[in-house]
């Protein structure tokens, strides 16, 4: 459905203090699921996006001949590693993201990730607002997502989890997160999985199986339980806004409800979900590193009248001790007819500069080129 900027009455808008709304909304510590459960009926104005209403415009997001990868990874040991080789880096290249099958995590421990993502979100407001901060500093905080840019928030609530060590830094998740060990279980056969993909990855670049791992470059250090609150006037917001991620790798799992899309050849795809699959998806620094061989995926969630949705997503970047060190363009995939774009850096310098321009696709990028 389209929307005509007239109809959001931009005048009316651009005249209230959206820094005090935003703060009022922070200060209940109660999330986008606590104005649900108080049953409002609108989207209050400070989530509405009214300087981009194309984002809205559902029309055409499931084009005929344009489906997301999905690549089957039984027999990747075997005699079907070198297709499955073409395919990911094929992905890879054009799409940036691609949904994963037979990937040997199971299927109750991807079920009891999501439930632990639900069951946080569902407690009472007093049981989580000890953990409600916009500090992004802390080891676990839970928080709504304030979109920089626009001056809006976004629909949905998150908790967060870094960690250097999956078994000491999970110790300061909430109870019922660490309750039989769903989330560090999950996260552990995610590392699994990604140690096989970045082999195969490195592979299909044409460098030896270990040449990613050895980079030090992709460490699982961060997972994040995104719950998408049932939307009154989804047309009217978003769940999360258009961007790329600005590490190496994400591994995403999500929910039986739609709403994540890819943008490819400039129109906006749905990632359907797919019973059992893993969502894999290139980030910034990867296509920083591979010099353009394999792209970012830019993509957002929309709002939806159902809910709640459930994704977790686990980010992929250097370690503490690796913090100052710089990554630049391989030199394996260097030539004289591939020179390299862009500088070396640290991840720390492109966050920096990524919370600045990144928030509207892959904008950080174009400013370490050479």
């Amino acid at each position: 459905m389209k929307h005509n900027t007239e109809s959001l009455g931009l005048e009316v808008l651009n005249c209230y203090d959206k820094e005090k709304e935003l703060n009022e909304l922070m200060s209940t510590k109660a999330g986008v699921k606590g104005l649900v459960d108080s049953g409002i009926l609108k989207v209050p104005r400070i989530f509405l996006y009214s300087d981009d209403v194309n984002r809205f415009d559902q029309e055409g997001s499931n084009h005929v001949g344009f489906q997301v990868p999905i690549i089957n990874l039984e027999g990747y040991e075997g005699k079907r590693r070198n297709m499955i080789k073409t395919e990911m880096l094929q992905a890879s290249k054009s799409w940036g993201i691609f949904q994963v099958l037979n990937h040997e995590v199971l299927m109750d421990v991807m079920k009891n990730m999501l439930e632990s993502v639900y069951d946080f979100h569902e407690q009472p407001k007093e049981m989580k607002e000890a953990y409600y901060s916009h500090d992004s500093s802390r080891k676990v905080w839970y928080y709504v997502t304030l979109h920089s840019t626009h001056k809006a928030a976004l629909w949905k609530d998150t908790i967060a989890c870094q960690f250097e060590n999956t078994r000491a830094d999970f110790e300061a998740l909430p109870l019922i997160c660490r309750f039989q060990k769903r989330m560090s279980d999950y996260v552990e056969h995610i590392i699994e999985l990604k140690g096989k993909l970045s082999e195969l990855l490195s592979e299909a670049l044409g460098l030896e199986h270990d040449h990613l791992e050895l980079m030090e470059c992709m460490d699982a250090r961060k997972v994040v339980g995104h719950y998408y609150p049932a939307c009154p006037e989804p047309d009217m917001t978003l769940g999360t806004a258009h961007h790329s991620d600005p590490y190496f790798f994400t591994i995403l799992l999500q929910g039986d409800i739609d709403g994540l899309q890819v943008l490819h050849q400039d129109q906006w795809i749905d990632v359907k979900p797919l019973d059992g699959a893993l969502i894999v998806i290139i980030g910034d620094m990867l296509q920083l590193i591979t010099n353009n061989m394999v792209r970012t995926a830019e993509h957002r969630v929309l709002a939806n009248r159902k809910g709640p949705r459930l994704s977790a997503a686990c980010f992929f970047y250097p370690n503490g001790r690796n913090k100052d060190r710089k990554y630049g363009p391989i030199k394996e995939l260097l030539s004289d007819n591939n020179p390299a774009f862009y500088k070396e850096i640290t991840h720390a310098e492109y966050l920096k500069e990524y919370s600045l321009h990144g928030f509207c696709g892959s904008k950080a990028l174009p400013y370490f080129k050479i």
